[in-house]
């Protein structure tokens, strides 16, 4: 697949995550075979106006793979200046993705993310103007089904966005009204295939390689992007990229490999980070450590309670004692 002039390699997409998708975890899915990566979003606003907090979510000065960086906003000429002054900071990244998919309250109320998908002649001067201030940049963009069942939006958008330059549409089948649950509808990511020619990828409800297979078949789409599916399994990636290939599933990892992966993450966050920012942010990683394991819900709670990085080695002997 291509996107502008970038080749990509096979394998799937990680999603952009709030509060997820920082360089540690970027790093740790492009290494286990996703495709590319997408930051954390950041207000478009927010870095016409100065913010550092805002340009700091999108700088990666290693990144691993291809990395797209993720805005929002509702309004084309904020876009584009936002656009112009993270080129001009000279960050590190290959594509630069337009958030119209967001369901979050505090993103919609501002009217950007999925609120956007009640306006696709909108949505396409977000793009054109993205697309002007890129440069040789690809843009993409990340949107939902529509807003809700009486706004099912989601070709309209697609062809707007296709027409004012997109290189590619990523669809999460799902409304806004609907968020999370219940399961994606892939007749739209089908429909939305059908009507651009850009590549489109499917997105929602892949956590496991068969998952990604179905979502292929059933839509036709170009790739998928995986979110939640991976926190805590960045091995998913691996197994998608061998079915893909047709090639056996690798053997899953062992609880070592678990507990081994998900210190070495956090210390990786620590280390960028600090370990005061980091580890608040690492306990809801931790948590999806968890699943699966022998009383998950108590190491859950212990995950809730991690405020020092020495902390991670008490919940992964944790761990071991509630699998013996």
């Amino acid at each position: 697949m291509r996107i502008g002039k970038l080749e990509i390699p096979q394998g799937a997409v990680f999603a952009p995550m709030a509060g997820f998708t920082d360089a540690a975890c970027r790093h740790l899915m492009a290494d286990h075979g996703a495709a590319y990566t997408v930051s954390e979003m950041a207000s478009a606003k927010a870095i016409t106006y100065g913010d550092q907090k805002s340009v700091a979510l999108l700088r990666d000065p290693d990144p691993h793979g291809i990395y797209a960086v993720q805005l929002f906003g509702n309004e084309p000429d904020t876009l584009a200046e936002a656009i112009r002054i993270i080129r001009g900071k000279g960050l590190a990244f290959d594509l630069i993705d337009i958030n119209m998919g967001c369901p979050a309250p505090k993103i919609t109320g501002g009217g950007a993310g999925s609120k956007l998908m009640l306006d696709p002649q909108l949505c396409g001067r977000m793009v054109r103007a993205a697309v002007d201030a890129a440069g040789e940049t690809p843009v993409t963009v990340k949107m939902r089904a529509g807003w809700d069942a009486d706004h099912i939006t989601a070709v309209e958008v697609a062809k707007q966005c296709q027409e004012n330059g997109a290189a590619l549409v990523t669809v999460h089948g799902r409304t806004r009204e609907q968020m999370y649950i219940p399961p994606i509808d892939p007749g739209v990511i089908k429909a939305v295939k059908q009507a651009v020619s850009i590549p489109v990828a499917g997105n929602g409800d892949i956590n496991l390689a068969a998952d990604a297979l179905s979502m292929l078949r059933e839509t036709g789409c170009d790739a998928v992007m995986v979110g939640r599916g991976a926190l805590g399994n960045p091995w998913l990636f691996d197994e998608i990229k061998a079915a893909l290939a047709g090639e056996p599933a690798p053997a899953p990892p062992t609880l070592q490999k678990r507990m081994a992966t998900l210190r070495a993450q956090i210390y990786d966050m620590c280390e960028r980070k600090g370990e005061w920012t980091a580890m608040p942010q690492a306990r809801s990683q931790a948590i999806h450590y968890m699943r699966g394991l022998r009383g998950a819900a108590a190491l859950r709670r212990a995950c809730s309670t991690l405020s020092h990085f020495e902390d991670v080695d008490r919940l992964i002997e944790a761990v071991y004692r509630a699998q013996d």
